[in-house]
């Protein structure tokens, strides 16, 4: 019998200074049976970076021709394709043609920046694209603060985020490796 997913009840609240956006989301997240918290967290993370109204979870791992998150109009066009983690050059060739602004975000330490140096050549020609790092301990101090329900807040200054979950606040600092 094949796994399902586990279900994540999830309040955020994000008050974003630099872009002055300030908005609650009750989102629910499905973690599929091959994610691990971490990672999950990660795509929470990326929909805080970039909340927005039309933001949404895709089906992710289970499907290869979505994004972890995308931004669509309401006319169904792809504004913004989210990726998180180390996808195939040929998935960012892909959304690059099919969304008007790409970013990935990597995590992971050594692996994510093996995966950068491996393919940043390959990527330069992707105008559309912007790649971030998300260094290793803040990526590990968001997994071990997961529950089934959650309150999160995070606070966005100047390219640096703080997520609290209960007493616990991380302080998390993209790195933008692309365009640099």
């Amino acid at each position: 019998m094949a796994l399902k997913a586990t279900i994540f009840k999830l309040n955020l609240n994000v008050s974003d200074i630099t872009r002055h956006y300030y908005q609650s989301h009750a989102l629910t997240i499905a973690r599929h049976p091959s994610e691990n918290d971490e990672r999950m967290m990660m795509r929470v993370t990326a929909f805080a970076l970039n909340a927005c109204e039309q933001l949404s979870f895709t089906k992710g791992l289970s499907t290869n021709d979505e994004p972890d998150l995308w931004e669509k109009s309401l006319s169904d066009e792809i504004e913004h394709w989210i990726e998180v983690g180390r996808p195939s050059e040929d998935k960012i060739r892909k959304a690059c043609a099919r969304a008007k602004r790409v970013t990935v975000y990597l995590f992971g330490g050594n692996v994510a920046e093996q995966w950068w140096l491996a393919n940043q050549e390959k990527l330069q020609r992707f105008g559309k694209l912007a790649v971030y790092i998300i260094d290793e301990p803040s990526s590990l101090a968001l997994k071990e603060l997961v529950s089934r329900k959650m309150e999160v807040q995070c606070t966005i200054d100047e390219g640096q985020a703080w997520l609290s979950i209960g007493d616990q606040n991380i302080e998390v600092c993209p790195k933008q490796l692309f365009p640099s």
